[in-house]
């Protein structure tokens, strides 16, 4: 069941971008008054780059070209028109300009007109209090505002020759302002329900987001639309339709860190739209200026980008005068030097997979789960092919689906999940997953346990046998987050037992400083397996997010080994090596990719890349589809000798120095 859905081609994104913020204060002078447009354009061919996103209005409000219907919004010390510039320019080296219009972020409409604000439930104004420093009071999508919105993107659109629009900061915020109080009791909803305020604000977005797209595509039927917030994820299924393109925020040291782009890139590909991975050139975040990111982590974050299918965007800010930075885009060329030579080998590729995991973020509110980013890390550390998905996707594309510790199970999810089990399908399920929304009973039998209650012991010590112990040893293991007690049903084989400690610690009986030893007797099973499903107890997957105890990535991938014996790739190499399998059908080819970059906490804020440690002579064994012809390490097109045999095709890369790629030509 390999495969992948197909994607939607859109041969107007580029896969060398940058993003060029320009939020500039009122009280700076001369804005752009160094600005050469020469020397920008000429900079960004240097640099390689073949798109970027020039500002049209910022979030201090401020707008910066020659508009006729809103001059009170120009910036007051702009003396030419810059975006109109900044356009021309590009066009003479064949360089696209989407353009960036801010939405939800706007100091200057936020005050003048206090009433388009969203309001708090408890009265307040959400964002920036008066007197702190900030731009981040949101305007509500279900005000007047929007009317504004429209008005303000005709004039760019009848402005300028528009490749593409960018709207930043577009999310679904509940809101308690007057517009949407009427709007819900309209709609027979008690705005006094904070559940009712979500749910009315995600049909307010859904429809701000349709209604503009159609309001947009009467100027332009071919320009790219993209609403940024920061996060693609399941609510986008929903959303896909007033989309051309995803466009994946992810800068790692601005608080996104290195596991959410792989998380959130192996979501959005399955959605059917190309995907735009972005990074900075910051040290840390957006407005780090004077900043410079170490050029072995764009590298990463860059080859990344094109190992997981999606082009690449690199974040910068532009000075106040408008001159452009020569040492941002000389390290910027750097690396975008390399992506266009690789660029042969990630054109209308697309991913091959035969693992997906079932993210809770479908069923949990805010933020990416610990559960989600702990598969996420366990896989990709045991190099396996693998997308993240909802559970409208198409689960027969994979051979087996992983359900991370919380993903409740209703009827309809039940009966999918049955029908793919039936069809030859496997499935590995952790903790609660699998209990049905009450959470008090397993929803299918498929399982292969019965629910009896939370664990009555935490932390317990998993003891693996067998399979299960595969590069561990046959002793108990410490589980520090607490599981659950099931019972195996008849047909059901237990692969680990769990063994409980003398007592649980309190105040009144505990032992040394943290837990209490095992007491080596067997309490209630850990892992169970039916048929083709395998249930492991503990949330194993939040747990190595966690603190990542080898013991739980030990136990998942045995598991994953036991249910798929054939797996896709091998590589024998450290950990440390992310490695993927992208096919472009019209060559006839497999490309894989191997990183190796090591991502260290040197600070307390966040994780940095600086130094790039090659590794030498490292096995690769690929199930092909189909006769292999040849192998050639690319772009630099060294054969590399290859044995077939049992399916595979065999070979031996002689240095991975950051990334290398691999295409495998069939015959």
């Amino acid at each position: 069941m390999t495969g992948h859905q197909s994607r939607k081609k859109d041969g107007r994104l580029r896969f060398r971008q940058v993003h060029l913020d320009f939020h500039t204060s009122e009280h700076i002078p001369d804005i752009g008054s160094a600005f050469d447009p020469e020397e920008f354009a000429a900079t960004l061919k240097r640099a390689r780059v073949n798109s970027i996103t020039c500002f049209a209005r910022c979030h201090h409000g401020y707008v910066y070209y020659d508009t006729k219907q809103f001059p009170e919004r120009r910036h007051p010390h702009l003396t030419r028109d810059l975006l109109r510039e900044q356009i021309e320019a590009c066009y003479q080296r064949g360089i696209r300009v989407p353009i960036y219009i801010t939405v939800q972020w706007d100091r200057f409409t936020a005050e003048e007109r206090p009433d388009w604000l969203i309001q708090t439930a408890d009265g307040r104004i959400e964002g920036t209090p008066p007197y702190e420093a900030g731009f981040y009071r949101r305007l509500c999508l279900n005000s007047p505002y929007v009317d504004f919105l429209k008005k303000f993107t005709r004039e760019v659109l009848e402005t300028f020759p528009v490749d593409g629009l960018f709207f930043d900061i577009v999310d679904a915020r509940e809101c308690s302002c007057t517009h949407c109080r009427r709007g819900m009791e309209a709609a027979h909803l008690d705005p006094s329900d904070g559940e009712a305020r979500r749910a009315y604000a995600r049909g307010v977005l859904h429809r701000f987001q349709g209604d503009m797209t159609a309001f947009v595509r009467r100027f332009s039927k071919n320009c790219t639309i993209f609403y940024n917030a920061g996060h693609i994820g399941p609510r986008h299924r929903a959303l896909a339709d007033a989309y051309t393109h995803f466009e994946l925020e992810s800068l790692p040291s601005g608080g996104w860190g290195y596991l959410h782009f792989p998380l959130a890139a192996r979501y959005a590909r399955t959605l059917g739209l190309p995907c735009l991975g972005m990074t900075g050139k910051f040290h840390t975040s957006w407005g780090d200026f004077h900043s410079f990111k170490n050029q072995a982590a764009l590298e990463f974050e860059c080859f990344h980008m094109l190992a997981l299918n999606a082009q690449c965007s690199i974040g910068d800010q532009l000075h106040p005068d408008g001159r452009i930075c020569p040492t941002t885009y000389a390290l910027i060329g750097k690396v975008y030097e390399s992506v266009a030579a690789k660029e042969p080998w990630c054109r209308a590729a697309r991913p091959v997979t035969e693992i997906a995991v079932l993210t809770p973020e479908e069923f949990e509110a805010g933020g990416q789960p610990d559960a989600a980013l702990g598969a996420v890390r366990i896989l990709q550390e045991g190099r396996h092919q693998f997308d993240v998905v909802d559970s409208e996707a198409d689960f027969s594309a994979y051979r087996l689906l992983v359900l991370p510790d919380a993903i409740p199970v209703n009827e309809a999810l039940a009966r999918k999940l049955e029908t793919y089990v039936a069809e030859g399908g496997a499935v590995i399920a952790s903790h609660r997953s699998g209990l049905d929304p009450t959470g008090q009973r397993f929803a299918s039998e498929a399982f292969g346990v019965d629910f009896i209650g939370e664990a009555p012991f935490s932390p317990d010590f998993l003891v693996p046998r067998g399979a299960m112990a595969e590069g561990l040893s046959e002793e108990a293991y410490v589980m520090y987050l607490r599981g659950l007690e099931v019972c195996p049903r008849s047909d059901a084989e237990t692969l680990a037992q769990v063994s409980v400690p003398y007592f649980n610690r309190t105040f009144q009986h505990f032992c040394s400083h943290r837990h209490t030893p095992s007491s080596r007797e067997i309490g209630y099973p850990g892992i169970v397996r039916r048929g083709q499903v395998v249930y492991l107890a503990h949330p194993v997957f939040t747990q190595y997010h966690a603190n990542a105890p080898l013991w739980c990535k030990h136990v998942v991938l045995n598991a994953v080994a036991l249910l798929l014996p054939d797996l896709l790739l091998r590589v024998e190499a450290p950990s440390t090596v992310l490695a993927t399998v992208n096919a472009q059908d019209a060559e006839n080819r497999w490309v894989v990719h191997l990183l190796h970059y090591i991502p260290e906490r040197r600070g307390r804020d966040f994780d940095v890349l600086e130094d790039v440690i090659p590794l030498y002579d490292v096995p690769v064994a690929l199930r092909a589809p189909r006769p292999v012809a040849e192998v050639r390490r690319v772009p630099e097109d060294a054969a590399l000798p290859c044995e077939t045999g049992d399916g595979y095709v065999r070979f031996t890369v002689p240095k991975i120095a950051g990334h290398c790629m691999l295409a495998v030509q069939f015959g």
